[in-house]
């Protein structure tokens, strides 16, 4: 059994208002840059005055391209990771913010390729730099306006270099829901 599905040991639980379960931020493991990761427990996005949930139209992935020096694993300066985890409390005030995080370089990671029955497994670190994610942030925005102003503000992540950062919306249910008249799912 993988270890990531393993149930947490008793000693990580803790107790909120009656329910146990796992205390935020203690499971997560930490970021490229040894920070700790920078998620939003959904219970403390109820107590900021958050956006109500009519408002909210739509969640999208915003990925932070990687670069030849994160993937060499080069740590973000102090000042980057400061200027990172002011954007990121903006971001969480507005109640956009729903995860963050960075990824480890690829060499660190794997890849599974499947061919009918058949998978392959194949050990990174993988070619093109240009075409890995180094992080990424889900959002819940109105629009993806609204999601390109807000990168338009995000500083640069690699702020002695150029940098991408790719914004993607995510499928929701809806997005699925069967149109009662074709019998179809809606597309």
């Amino acid at each position: 059994m993988i270890d990531r599905l393993k149930p947490p040991s008793p000693r990580r639980l803790r107790s909120y208002g009656g329910k146990r379960r796992i205390a935020p931020f203690q499971t997560a493991r930490t970021c490229r840059s040894g920070a700790r990761p920078f998620v939003v427990p959904e219970e403390s996005r109820k107590h900021r005055g958050q956006r109500r949930p009519e408002e909210a139209t739509m969640r999208v992935m915003v990925m932070v391209r990687a670069t030849e020096a994160s993937e060499r694993g080069d740590p973000p300066s102090a000042a980057l990771l400061a200027a990172m985890g002011r954007f990121n409390e903006e971001l969480a005030k507005a109640g956009i913010l729903l995860a963050a995080d960075g990824l480890k370089p690829s060499s660190a990671g794997a890849r599974v390729r499947f061919s009918g029955k058949a998978r392959t497994i194949v050990d990174g670190p993988f070619a093109e730099a240009k075409e890995l994610v180094a992080g990424f942030w889900l959002w819940q925005v109105r629009s993806l306006d609204e999601a390109i102003e807000w990168v338009r503000r995000c500083p640069n992540p690699f702020e002695h270099g150029e940098s991408e950062i790719e914004i993607r919306p995510l499928f929701e249910a809806e997005d699925f829901a069967v149109d009662a008249a074709a019998g179809e799912p809606r597309t």
